[in-house]
């Protein structure tokens, strides 16, 4: 299995600039959000796994909060930006998440802003999600998202620029704004930064597939998960109880083991069907 070379190289130019461009993203209040609700899964443990962690962004609420975190990331720049902020306090290390090793038992499990979409195939994304299911706790709980086909017609179709003192991102939207249910969005980042001869240009392109939630349900069923809950996440950050493609802009996903498969073995248990 290769690496997602698409994605490591995205981020690896895209690190210096991550914060900036996420710049008004709630981490605060959306870690909260997804805290309350892994609780109405049934979490109880302070034990945090942090896969595609970025900059550290996504982790470094629940530091504050007494977790005690683990953290990765398939770019080694974007790694080492979070190690820097965790100052010790976290363990953060580079792996891919198709492949990730065994890096303890964890309470929860987060995958955040759209990890998953950079994978491309049904074989990516279960391998993914067995990877994390290994790391889970009998009793934990994995939260992920996903971008819905709005957000895919919206902001991955359309041209955005944030301009700061010496500094000029361009999220230039590729994809078509009818973009079908499991089909390719392209974008790409052009980052200028003032430079003593000029404007240093720095490119990264960003490949993500849209992944329906009738697919994502069967993939977690493969990895001996089910979902909890699947909410529709709005623009403002509130939450609706069922996913609306055209509404939402992401799916979250509350997700612990599957009851009805025997304890340890991710097999089914007897007298139930097994997902092809």
């Amino acid at each position: 299995m290769t690496r997602l070379d698409h994605a490591r190289n995205a981020y690896e130019a895209m690190a210096p600039f991550y914060d900036d461009f996420t710049a008004d993203h709630r981490y605060e209040e959306w870690t909260r959000t997804i805290e309350s609700l892994a609780h109405d899964a049934g979490l109880r443990g302070r034990r945090l796994l942090d896969v595609a962690c970025g900059t550290g962004k996504s982790f470094l609420p629940f530091l504050e909060r007494g977790y005690e975190v683990t953290a990765c990331d398939i770019s080694p720049a974007m790694a080492s930006a979070a190690r820097a902020k965790a100052r010790g306090r976290a363990r953060v290390s580079v792996q891919d998440m198709r492949q990730l090793p065994s890096l303890g038992t964890f309470d929860l499990i987060c995958c955040l802003d759209d990890a998953v979409n950079y994978l491309h195939s049904a074989r990516e994304v279960c391998a993914a999600f067995a990877a994390m299911a290994r790391n889970l706790a009998p009793a934990g709980v994995m939260v992920f998202d996903a971008n819905t086909l709005l957000a895919y017609r919206t902001f991955f179709a359309t041209l955005s620029v944030i301009q700061r003192e010496g500094q000029v991102l361009i999220w230039d939207g590729a994809t078509p704004p009818d973009l079908s249910a499991g089909g390719l969005a392209r974008a790409t980042l052009e980052a200028y930064t003032a430079a003593e001869e000029g404007w240093a240009r720095t490119r990264s392109r960003h490949v993500q597939r849209h992944h329906p939630e009738a697919h994502v349900r069967t993939w977690l069923a493969a990895a001996g998960l089910e979902p909890v809950a699947v909410h529709g996440l709005q623009q403002d950050g509130s939450l609706s109880v069922a996913v609306d493609e055209l509404v939402d802009t992401k799916a979250l996903y509350v997700v612990r083991r599957d009851q009805a498969q025997r304890p340890g073995t991710g097999e089914p248990a007897a007298g139930t069907a097994a997902v092809a």
